[in-house]
């Protein structure tokens, strides 16, 4: 059993973190306070390769392993929650589905863009009434000839309203299954259609500087073409998306994990009360140490889930367990690092503040942590 990172993989982590500090850490609290989505930073992540890892050569990708993509998003999210997720939902919910699922042609046209960081992709599932329920899909498409037209809406949906936002995969209800369940039909609508609106959303706790938006589809006519795979796979291709996005989210909480960890660490060591640093109190060391263990029992049961997802083993039950494990160790070590900071963990000066807002969202999003324990007890035959 063999724990080590290859040298490729040591390497990638070492050059984004240095480019996290440099580049993303300076502005992250500017963009954060201004709820400002940066398409110049971005386009900088696109430049030096964090969209597209897993996506082959042909399609303008870098062909790499899964683990080497999510040590990519904990080091973003060490430094800045908004722009990790910027990354992750870029990849796991907009390249993902195309490149896994879309047919040459549809490869051939969004993928270069979309792996160079020129442009975003986002993903339409969830709905103002189908969150955890996603099997409550409204939004619908009725075949018109050889178009399709969709009509509803959906919300909370990463990087679809951003002034580089090429367009957005959209599941709808496109007819009725055998059985007597609705059929799911996932498709391509560009932004720009007409009656498609994409609204960004604003006045959130967590991720204020990503691209939060409403979706609204008024008649919006899209070809035959543009379905995603074939009619009737949307469902199944939405599973998929989501047990690849939930280990982007449990690489999200492992890395503020570690950011939050580490700046309470360098804080204990430098805050001196009753004449020593505050680290050498049993108190605050023990607070330290359940940190210390907790990040590296994370790192390996995700890392665990990726290698099996690398060698196409499955992993499902893993995927749940890690997003599940790590979302909520962010929570507990960012709780941990506001206490150790005391009062001035409470102020917008010191990055812990924001790693424990941008925690709560992991809890929420690509799944909840009640769903996760859900899937976990049906793969453990509850």
């Amino acid at each position: 059993m063999d724990f080590d990172l290859t040298t490729e993989q040591e390497m990638i982590r070492r050059e984004i973190r240095k480019f996290a500090e440099k580049a993303i850490a300076p502005v992250a609290a500017d963009l954060d306070e201004q709820e400002t989505f940066s398409s110049e930073l971005t386009r900088k992540m696109g430049d030096i390769g964090l969209f597209g890892m897993f996506v082959s050569e042909e399609y303008g990708g870098q062909a790499l392993d899964y683990i080497s993509y999510i040590i990519a998003v904990e080091e973003i999210a060490r430094v800045d929650g908004s722009q990790a997720a910027t990354v992750a939902a870029g990849n796991s919910l907009g390249i993902g589905p195309l490149h896994y699922f879309g047919n040459p042609e549809q490869k051939k046209k969004y993928l270069p863009k979309l792996c160079a960081g020129q442009a975003l992709w986002g993903f339409g599932l969830t709905e103002p009434t189908a969150g955890s329920d996603a099997g409550g899909t409204k939004t619908a498409a009725v075949r018109d000839g050889n178009d399709w037209i969709i009509n509803g809406s959906k919300i909370f949906i990463t990087n679809a309203a951003s002034d580089i936002t090429l367009g957005v995969t959209v599941q709808a209800v496109t007819g009725q299954r055998d059985d007597g369940r609705p059929e799911y039909t996932c498709f391509l609508v560009e932004s720009g259609t007409p009656g498609f609106t994409a609204r960004a959303m604003h006045k959130k706790m967590m991720w204020r500087a990503s691209n939060t938006a409403e979706l609204y589809f008024d008649d919006v006519r899209v070809p035959a073409e543009n379905i995603l795979g074939r009619q009737g796979e949307g469902f199944h291709q939405m599973l998929n998306t989501l047990d690849g996005g939930r280990l982007s989210i449990a690489a999200m909480g492992l890395g503020g994990a570690q950011g939050a960890y580490e700046a309470a660490l360098k804080y204990a060591k430098q805050r001196v009360q009753f004449g020593k640093p505050i680290s050498r109190f049993q108190a605050i060391g023990f607070k330290l140490a359940d940190s210390a263990m907790e990040i590296e029992c994370a790192r390996n049961l995700l890392y665990k889930a990726c290698w099996l997802r690398d060698r196409n083993r499955p992993f499902q039950k893993e995927a749940a367990m890690a997003k599940l494990y790590c979302s909520e160790l962010m929570g507990r070590v960012a709780d941990h690092a506001v206490q150790i900071h005391g009062g001035y963990g409470l102020m917008k000066e010191y990055n812990v503040e924001r790693f424990y807002r941008d925690q709560k969202l992991l809890d929420i999003g690509e799944g909840t942590s009640e769903v996760q324990r859900l899937v976990i007890s049906r793969n453990i035959g509850c």
